[in-house]
């Protein structure tokens, strides 16, 4: 790790374990959207969580409920957020089809280990693309609704009780999980910030 580090246990940190906040369905257009703006060209790439990389089947969009911090010893949920139009997106897979972290080609750690395990537990994983023990300072990216690799859930939850000093990290075209149902439900950080996954411009380019 190079650095950061929690101030509440993971499973109740509702930074890493996005069941915590909840989520409402929005009535959005499911279809990728323009923006005008600066373009990331090593932004991750959503697609690439599927092994063919295909175009974008969604078939929901949901508004995540953002988080009082004040509230309480661990914070508590508060009201969805108001911007953008949707925060979490579900996107269509087959039963049993393997998932990889998306898509980045910047390094964090030798070996082309391209993003970190904040969070893992069977049914959802949190990763970062810095080795930083935080959301706060680069792309975060929570997949839900997924059955992950029972072997990275072990390995995470093994070197959370050891203090996280280390946490597992993930190559490209490694396999973190498989399909359990026929969507999974994907939201994408920037600095901390909830982004529109449905956006074109960051995080489906050429689609």
């Amino acid at each position: 790790m190079a650095g950061g580090g929690l101030d509440h246990a993971d499973s109740v940190h509702a930074d890493l374990n996005l069941a915590l906040r909840g989520y409402a369905p929005v009535n959005v257009e499911l279809g990728l959207q323009h923006k005008n703006g600066p373009v990331d060209v090593d932004a991750p790439q959503l697609a690439a969580i599927f092994a063919d990389r295909r175009a974008p089947a969604f078939v929901g969009a949901f508004q995540i409920n953002d988080w009082n911090w004040q509230c309480g010893g661990d914070g508590c949920q508060g009201a969805p957020l108001s911007e953008p139009a949707a925060t979490l997106l579900a996107l269509q897979g087959g039963v049993g089809e393997a998932l990889s972290i998306p898509g980045r080609n910047a390094q964090i750690y030798d070996g082309d280990y391209k993003a970190l395990v904040l969070y893992a537990a069977p049914t959802r994983i949190t990763v970062g693309y810095t080795r930083e023990d935080t959301v706060a300072n680069g792309y975060v990216v929570h997949l839900e609704n997924i059955c992950v690799d029972p072997a990275l859930v072990a390995l995470y939850q093994a070197s959370n009780a050891a203090g996280r000093g280390a946490l597992p990290a993930l190559r490209q075209d490694e396999t973190l999980g498989t399909m359990a149902q026929d969507a999974l439900l994907i939201a994408v950080r920037d600095r901390g910030t909830f982004t529109d996954p449905r956006s074109r411009l960051d995080w489906w380019h050429g689609y």
